[in-house]
């Protein structure tokens, strides 16, 4: 048995690259938990194993007494003396030799169980190692069976974990596939360290980037909020730290070549990218797109971002439940409430406003008159200086100023046909 521990202890040594006195200590404490069976309950036992001959001994430490009342913690001095200690006297503590007869065998049966569970933890410590510094990676692993829903798969020195929240919900497995994950954590758990894969996180998306497009690769671009729904839609804002390069175009590829790829490594998943804006209403607007915007209001107490939209558009907008509101809430950090409103009815208004606006930037003609003015009918200065001054008077609120306002558009029509610039 020694010849063989000897070689065994040397080859281990090389070839896992544990130290023959690591393995050694280790195998003597299985052996002092043998020993206490074997030998009983000696006081302060111990194990020593040569380290050159791999000769295994063990030594228990007892009481020099003149009548021997308890032998697994006495010895008689005649004992004594006759083991070595020839200067012993009552009292005295002595190491005796006490290694069982069948001790080569238990030797032999704890040195096989102890190396086998070294290499055990030898080889969890060196997977914890290897991974604990990856989390963030990319890496392929091979499918190699199912516990429940979550998947096992092979990464070759070790097992990782795609648990089920971990999963694509359109995504289906199959036992041999290969499958490109992102290592969302490394675990030391209780029965070794377990890895942690993901593909349904938006930083598998990042790191696809990162890896596809250079320029975020070398911090030209920067990836400023990301926003996903796996399996179905992506939403990044991106920046460009040199004015020369557009963040979209370089993220999209040569006729869309890049965005194309990491599409097709999500199965299909939909990816928007838009371009990056520290204003909120622009990054909802841009966001939104393709819906057409015909108003943004934001209220920074409560971080609420009201768009108007077209009632044909809001469909488009909100997106199949609600998943493109969703998503652009992410992105944004904002709370967004998406109110239809009828396009025709907005174009009015604004055709309205901007008929106040001319007629308010007449001399003598306030803000107020010509609101009342336009709601009356009258949309132009022209329309006004061609009025009657009856047609003026008539109206609620106007008539006591109605020959000032008339004489205020005559002059700017006179002004203007004159070539003076109109009144600003």
């Amino acid at each position: 048995m020694n010849a063989d521990l000897i070689a065994v202890l040397e080859l281990w040594e090389r070839e896992k690259g544990i130290s023959k006195i690591v393995l050694l200590s280790s195998i003597q404490e299985a052996l002092l938990a043998a020993a206490k069976r074997s030998v009983g309950p000696a006081r302060q036992l111990r194990v020593h194993i040569d380290p050159k001959t791999c000769v295994t001994r063990a030594w228990a430490t007892v009481v020099v007494t003149e009548r021997v009342i308890s032998p697994h913690d006495q010895i008689s001095i005649a004992e004594a003396r006759a083991q070595g200690h020839a200067s012993a006297k009552v009292g005295d503590e002595v190491e005796v030799e006490v290694t069982p007869r069948d001790f080569g065998r238990i030797a032999a049966q704890s040195a096989k169980q102890t190396l086998l569970q070294l290499v055990r933890q030898q080889e969890k410590a060196k997977i914890f190692d290897e991974y604990k510094d990856r989390v963030g990676d990319i890496v392929s692993g091979t499918v190699r069976r199912f516990e429940r829903s979550d998947v096992v798969l092979d990464l070759g020195k070790a097992e990782a974990v795609m648990t089920n929240r971990e999963r694509v919900p359109t995504e289906e497995y199959q036992i041999g596939d290969r499958v490109r994950c992102y290592i969302k954590s490394v675990e030391n758990a209780a029965r070794g360290p377990e890895v942690i894969l993901s593909r349904a996180d938006p930083e598998f998306v990042r790191k696809l980037f990162r890896l596809e497009v250079s320029e975020i690769a070398d911090g030209t671009i920067e990836l400023k909020a990301i926003a996903r729904d796996p399996g179905f839609r992506t939403k990044i804002a991106v920046a460009s730290r040199d004015p020369k390069v557009d963040p979209v175009g370089a993220c999209v590829g040569l006729r869309g070549q890049r965005v194309k790829n990491i599409v097709r490594e999500l199965n299909g998943e939909k990816v928007d990218i838009i371009p990056w804006s520290s204003n909120p209403e622009i990054l909802v607007a841009e966001a939104l797109k393709p819906t057409r915007i015909l108003g943004i209001s934001t209220d920074a107490v409560t971080r609420r971002i009201t768009v108007r939209c077209p009632t044909e558009d809001l469909s488009i907008a909100i997106g199949k439940k609600g998943q493109n509101t969703k998503l652009t809430e992410k992105l944004s950090g904002w709370n967004i409430s998406i109110v239809p409103e009828d396009e025709r009815a907005a174009n009015f208004e604004h055709q309205v406003q901007h008929a106040v606006d001319e007629l308010a930037l007449v001399p003598g003609i306030n803000p107020g008159q010509a609101r009342t003015l336009v709601n009356s009918g009258f949309h132009s200065v022209e329309e006004l200086a061609a009025a009657e001054l009856a047609d003026i008077e008539a109206i609620p609120g106007i008539a006591a100023t109605a020959g000032t306002i008339l004489e205020a558009a005559r002059g700017e029509i006179a002004r203007r046909t004159a070539g003076a610039p109109p009144a600003a």
